[in-house]
């Protein structure tokens, strides 16, 4: 980030030395004044130093005042710096012009001390505003994000609660989710979001029975139909939601059981009719629970629970993600490790 001083940034281009010499006359004691006789040095230095306004001639060469504001308004980074038009041309139409250029005010040669600086200041106190409205809508935003995140983490250990003695499952299984997203080149916001939501994948098991979920033998028919209710009542739970990160939980909660040869429940999905977060938990939930100690069962190597999911590819898994799964087996063990029960 470059370093800046207390004082703000006034940009000065013109290309005329004796206009920016009035200019920065009028403004150094009070900013720091930078300089560009030319469009093209403006942007680059507007880039570089992001200052907090431009005053910014209208007639040069090469590129006009109005070209380059519309330059900054194009560019993400320079975008939102106020620009003042200081120019000659003072028709209602050249005026026009600069608004629709993006400019945010405009003063005509030759000008007024007293007018330079009240323009300059009614701007930089509004961009101020902007930006501290900005910060407070970013940093509520980041807030609302982490409690979404944190409620999911509590739902989820909630539901393990019921089943798992520790609650460390819904960890171990979405750290694994977030190993195959990588591997297979989701984007980094894509494979935190399945980091995030796959730890509710099964919250719907607060509506099944203990007398079910603890039971240390095989379920029989009818509590097997019952146990596979827990998907749609963690849909159900989740709800519909215009959060993204919701959006995905509910869809993990629903089709995490859901089989590639669509021999899955609650829906029988097939293939990539399975939303692929659904894909992805499948595999991270499975593994977790074979090599986990469970009422019904001890728990399984970390060898033999891979030779599982390796069978079951192109049955039960998506061969695309069974091949990443299995090149992240040494980062999985290590997960194994650090969160075991």
């Amino acid at each position: 980030m470059n370093q800046r001083s207390d004082r703000q940034i006034v940009l000065v281009v013109d290309d005329v030395p004796e206009n920016i010499d009035i200019l920065s006359n009028i403004l150094r004691s009070d900013y720091k004044v930078k300089v560009a006789t030319n469009g093209r040095k403006a942007l680059e230095i507007a880039e570089k130093d992001l200052p907090d306004i431009i005053l910014l001639d209208v007639m040069m060469p090469d590129l006009s005042g109005y070209d380059v504001c519309r330059a900054l308004k194009s560019n993400l980074i320079t975008r939102s710096i106020p620009v003042i038009f200081v120019t000659a041309k003072d028709e209602i139409k050249d005026e026009s012009m600069g608004f629709d250029a993006g400019g945010a005010d405009y003063i005509t040669k030759p000008v007024s001390s007293p007018i330079v600086l009240a323009r300059v200041r009614t701007q930089l106190a509004m961009y101020d505003h902007m930006r501290m409205l900005e910060n407070m809508v970013r940093e509520r935003t980041k807030e609302l994000h982490e409690t979404r995140l944190e409620i999911i983490r509590r739902l989820g250990f909630a539901a393990e609660y019921k089943d798992n003695e520790t609650g460390m499952h819904v960890i171990r299984m979405s750290r694994f989710c977030h190993l195959i997203a990588k591997k297979i080149g989701m984007k980094t916001s894509e494979s935190e979001l399945i980091l995030a939501a796959s730890p509710m994948h099964d919250v719907g098991k607060i509506g099944i029975p203990d007398s079910i979920l603890l039971k240390p033998a095989k379920l029989d028919e009818h509590e097997w139909e019952i146990m596979k209710h827990h998907p749609c009542i963690g849909y159900k739970i989740i709800g519909g939601h215009e959060s993204e990160l919701l959006n995905t939980a509910a869809i993990v909660a629903l089709t995490h059981h859901e089989k590639w040869d669509g021999t899955g429940y609650p829906e029988g999905l097939k293939g990539d009719n399975i939303p692929l977060a659904g894909r992805i938990a499948a595999i991270g939930d499975v593994f977790d629970a074979l090599i986990s100690v469970r009422p019904y069962k001890q728990a399984w190597s970390i060898e033999k629970a891979a030779e599982y999911i390796r069978s079951e590819s192109g049955k039960h898994f998506e061969p695309r993600l069974v091949e990443a799964f299995l090149k992240c087996l040494p980062e999985a063990v290590r997960i194994n490790d650090e969160y075991g029960d």
